[in-house]
């Protein structure tokens, strides 16, 4: 590993960044400890500007570099948890109950103030750096809600990067899938408005349990028979609630779950089809059926060029070995997927110790990929900001 030297100096310290963050871990819009920390840690570095308050809790820096050049590059990290009880036995565990930092979005935020301590020392670059440190990446819209406080017109980007963590056994293994990269998502509510009646009389009702079953198992139907068979979606229902006692059918019961889709056109024949079976099904039993349809995030493309030149950079710091373009799609989501909508770039996931998924309450991220993706972001930004010879 090739870790740029002031990074490697101040890696004890982006440790402990690090085990601050996951003990205080904070849920999307409410991350106001998170977001001082990070604008603390800016301006004793000697970010020039700072701003605060960016769709409630975002944070924005911007490094002015040694040219005068007027290109902007962007580099991105998010900085929510999840409501997650953590189970890791740590000593920086989640002091919150409920909450924790399962997704390595702690990690995310110290690798990105690695890259503004370097780039504020060094300035080796012509044009300026903007660090977006984001809320509520985590299905809450924090990317849309940046975008719509006016993220890109007051903080105008050529260019944007994001970078993910991957607990894959791979310490410096860096990843792009080129094109679309991960997929769209929806989530889904479905209310079943029955009729409630007696257990024993189960005739007097329209019992919103039966009706819900069987509509769990219409949805499926929607991928295998409607959907393509060369493209990829995917429709689980992840809850089903109704009734609270053993002899009472009850009144209602409700469905939730997601959508992912890679192409849009897919999405528009599931959720077509979703509302139409519960149109139909609430016909067939004579209830009420609503369904509460909405997207949360946009399929992911990366640029293909840019691809390749996070890569280059990458390869400066963990060996041209280290670097792969050959990431296969993954039907995981991520709202960086908005700002790439606005702003061409590319996301790029960094493999580290530990294979316990993401998402999991015992994952543990290796504190060793700090100032490895610290390193890769301030190198990507280096290298297309390039000084003038001379």
């Amino acid at each position: 590993m090739a870790i740029l030297p002031i990074i490697e100096k101040a890696k004890d310290e982006l440790t402990e960044i690090f085990k601050d963050l996951h003990a205080h871990p904070e849920i999307g819009f409410t991350e106001t400890r998170t977001a001082n920390v990070v604008a603390d840690k800016l301006r004793a570095y000697g970010v020039d500007e700072v701003h605060e308050g960016i769709a409630k809790t975002g944070v924005v820096g911007l490094i002015k570099g040694k040219g005068g050049g007027g290109k902007r590059v962007g580099l991105r990290a998010d900085m929510d948890a999840l409501p997650i009880d953590e189970e890791t036995n740590l000593a920086y565990a989640s002091k919150t109950p409920g909450v924790m930092h399962a997704c390595g979005h702690d990690s995310h935020t110290t690798m990105l103030l690695g890259a503004a301590k370097h780039l504020a020392e060094t300035r080796d670059f012509d044009g300026t750096a903007v660090l977006i440190f984001q809320p509520a990446e985590e299905g809450l819209g924090g990317a849309r809600g940046m975008l719509a406080d006016g993220l890109f017109d007051r903080f105008p980007c050529d260019e944007v990067y994001g970078m993910h963590n991957y607990p894959n056994g791979m310490p410096g293994r860096v990843g792009i899938c080129k094109g679309t990269a991960m997929a769209g998502a929806a989530f889904f509510d479905i209310k079943i408005q029955g009729r409630g009646s007696h257990a024993a009389m189960p005739q007097a009702s329209r019992d919103p349990v039966v009706i819900s079953s069987a509509l769990v198992g219409q949805i499926q139907s929607i991928v295998s028979r409607n959907v393509p068979p060369l493209d990829t979606c995917v429709v689980s229902v992840t809850q089903i609630h109704a009734g609270a006692a053993y002899n009472v059918v009850p009144d209602t019961a409700t469905l939730a779950g997601t959508i992912r889709y890679f192409k849009d056109d897919v999405y528009d024949v599931a959720a077509t089809r979703m509302q139409d079976l519960c149109d139909g099904m609430g016909r067939a039993y004579g209830v009420d059926i609503t369904l509460d349809l909405r997207n949360v995030f946009d399929v992911l493309t990366n640029d293909a060029a840019l691809s390749d030149a996070y890569l280059e950079a990458a390869a400066d710091i963990v060996g041209a070995d280290n670097v792969t373009d050959q990431q296969d799609p993954a039907t995981g989501s991520e709202d960086f997927a908005d700002m790439l909508k606005v702003v061409p770039g590319a996301y790029c996931t960094v493999g580290h110790a530990g294979t316990l998924p993401l998402h999991n309450p015992g994952f543990v991220l290796d504190p060793e990929l700090l100032p490895v993706g610290a390193s890769i972001m301030a190198r990507v930004l280096e290298r297309r900001l390039p000084l003038a010879a001379g």
